[in-house]
This record gives structure tokens, sequence and C-alpha cells, in this order.
């Protein structure tokens, strides 16, 4: 399968993940969005890049792989995004690109794409509180890694 790095709106790829992504609903924001089309233009992954979700990374200089989502047997599409992400965001002067990996994902896409482990964050209740209610948004018990990939 011949794959190609495309332009992808905002909107579209929101509509992506809302059909395909497993556990995540799309972003509320985004820096930018970048999808990998196959030899027939057909959309078969998307990435979506916005401001890092932990304050303490929000530098102005750092920017957050908020979601990537791929069709089952588009291989190698996620190393692609990750990829052309982290060339998209040095292009826009970002120093660093983040994201987060759940337990239990293999990560081989990020390691492919030369990324590398920052930390590994333990499970977490979640954010909900009596004082500010919130949602469940699928990584809340789970253990995450931070993966980074900086000029």
């Amino acid at each position: 399968m011949n794959l190609e790095v495309v332009p992808i709106t905002f909107r579209a790829a929101c509509a992506f993940v809302a059909e395909h992504h497993r556990h995540h609903k799309p972003p509320r924001g985004m820096k930018f969005c970048l999808a990998v089309a196959d030899q027939d233009g057909r959309i078969v992954g998307v990435a979506m890049v916005g401001r890092p979700v932990a304050h303490s990374y929000d530098d102005g200089r750092t920017a957050e792989v908020n979601r990537t989502c791929v069709l089952d047997g588009a291989r190698n599409a996620n190393s692609m995004l990750y990829g052309a992400a982290w060339r998209a965001a040095r292009a826009m002067e970002y120093r660093r690109l983040i994201t987060y990996t759940q337990a239990g994902e293999s990560s081989a896409s990020l390691r492919g794409a030369g990324w590398v482990v920052v930390a590994e964050r333990p499970a977490r209740k979640g954010w909900n509180c009596p004082a500010r209610p919130r949602d469940d948004h699928g990584a809340d018990g789970v253990q995450r890694t931070l993966w980074d990939v900086s000029a």
C-alpha cells in the first residue's frame, strides 16, 4: 500500500477520530492536523497536534500530539504521521513535541519515528471531584508513558 501525508481539516480529522478511534473522542482544539492517504486518496489515518494538556509543558514552544487514529491494515501510517507531525512542528519553530501512550500499546510507531520515552506516569483515578465534576476521558485508571522528540 503506497501512502502519502496529506493535509486535512480539523472538522474532517474529528469526524475520522469519532468514527474510528477505539477509546477516545476527538480533541476540542488543535494547532494543526495531518492525514495519511492511500494510493486511491482514501484517508487511512490522522494526527491532531495541539497545546500540551499538562500546563507544565505549555511553554509556547512545546506541542502535543493529542490524537492519532489509523485504520487497521495501514502499515507504517502511524509512524508516518508522527514523523510528519514533528517535521511540521519544527517548521513552525516548536522545539519539542510530546505524546502519551497507554499501558498495553506497542509504541512501535513512536520508536520507528525516532521518539524516546521521557517518563512513566502511574494510573490515576481521574480529574473528577465534587468541586469540579468531570467525565472520564478514557485514560483514567490507566498507566501512561510520556514520549518526546525534540531539536
